[in-house]
């Protein structure tokens, strides 16, 4: 894991500003290990989270509970690192701008938060860029293996209708990814096909991709369509790419539904993910009750961050009875 956390911090430090960047190389291996989040706000300390707490980073990379003793981020800083994430070109990138976020090379994202450029009532894209949020992607491989006995319908050869449910930052993204890798691979130990799989990537967080590239290995047989509403996007991938699974992330809107009627009318089987961290969080969710009650999902696995994040509190099938117990 440690050699992960520094890969991932090698991967961002290529756009950062290089007097931020100088600061980071800093920092010891206990903060690497932990690193979530790297926070430039302008005229404001460098902000680090880790563990789902934000700390400040002074000049020798160490933690700074004082605001004074933190190294302030200028504007030079803010203006080098939007060149360096841009490629110097704010034009070709204007798309993710009025995304307000961006891709880099590994799957990391850049949120982005600034003056709101308004064009006929709707936002066009942001400029005087006054924040920037790296948020490091970290693929676990294997996260997903202990429920493929569980997830995975051997007979039918075909994944069970499955819904990942977690409170954010639980890994429910992570799991949801791992478990396409499987998929689309195939299981030979379990002897279950490689089968094609179409991502519905509508926040680029699942797939990542970086000029149709996915910068995660989701294995040999997926297709992507990134930055396209869910609902539009599963019924468009259903009538090109005809996946055998469709796998998108954080469902919760009415057109959202509407789609996973039709994926599984049509024999497709579905994973999918949403935010609630139990059964009654996610009954309260308005639209998805209706799947719920119509017994659409065949499994559910509920994650937590009780032993850190990805843990996996148990896999309940379509009668809300327990088929495996927590890890």
């Amino acid at each position: 894991m440690r050699q992960v956390a520094a890969r991932c911090l090698a991967e961002i430090l290529p756009f950062i500003a290089l007097s931020i960047r100088e600061v980071l190389e800093l920092m010891p291996l206990s903060i690497v290990d932990d690193l979530e989040e790297v926070r430039l706000r302008l005229n404001r300390p460098l902000a680090v989270r880790l563990n789902q707490e934000e700390f400040f980073l002074d000049r020798n990379g160490g933690t700074s509970p004082l605001i004074s003793g933190a190294y302030t981020v200028s504007q030079d800083d803010l203006q080098k690192t939007v060149q360096l994430i841009s490629q110097g070109s704010l034009y070709a990138f204007e798309e993710e701008f009025r995304q307000g976020f961006l891709t880099l090379p590994g799957g990391h994202r850049v949120g982005l938060a600034g003056r709101a450029v308004l064009e006929g009532g709707s936002l066009k894209t942001l400029k005087e860029i006054g924040s920037l949020n790296f948020r490091i992607a970290r693929a676990v491989p294997g996260s997903a293996r202990p429920l493929l006995p569980y997830v995975l319908n051997l007979r039918r050869a075909r994944p069970y209708h499955t819904l990942i449910v977690s409170p954010p930052c639980a890994g429910k993204t992570t799991m949801l990814r791992d478990l396409v890798r499987f998929i689309s691979y195939g299981i030979p130990e379990l002897h279950f096909p490689a089968l094609t799989v179409g991502i519905v990537d509508e926040r680029c967080e699942l797939a990542s991709c970086r000029q149709g590239v996915p910068q995660h290995d989701l294995g040999p047989r997926v297709d992507v369509l990134d930055h396209c509403p869910k609902a539009e996007g599963m019924v468009m991938l259903l009538r090109s790419m005809a996946p055998q699974v469709i796998a998108t992330d954080e469902i919760g809107r009415a057109g959202d539904v509407t789609a996973i009627w039709e994926m599984v009318h049509t024999g497709v089987s579905v994973l999918t993910t949403v935010h609630a961290s139990s059964w009654i969080e996610l009954k309260e969710r308005p639209h998805l009750r209706e799947l719920i009650d119509s017994k659409v999902f065949q499994r559910y696995v509920f994650l937590s961050r009780r032993k850190g994040p990805g843990t996996i509190e148990g896999v309940w099938d379509e009668q809300h009875q327990l088929v495996t117990i927590a890890n």
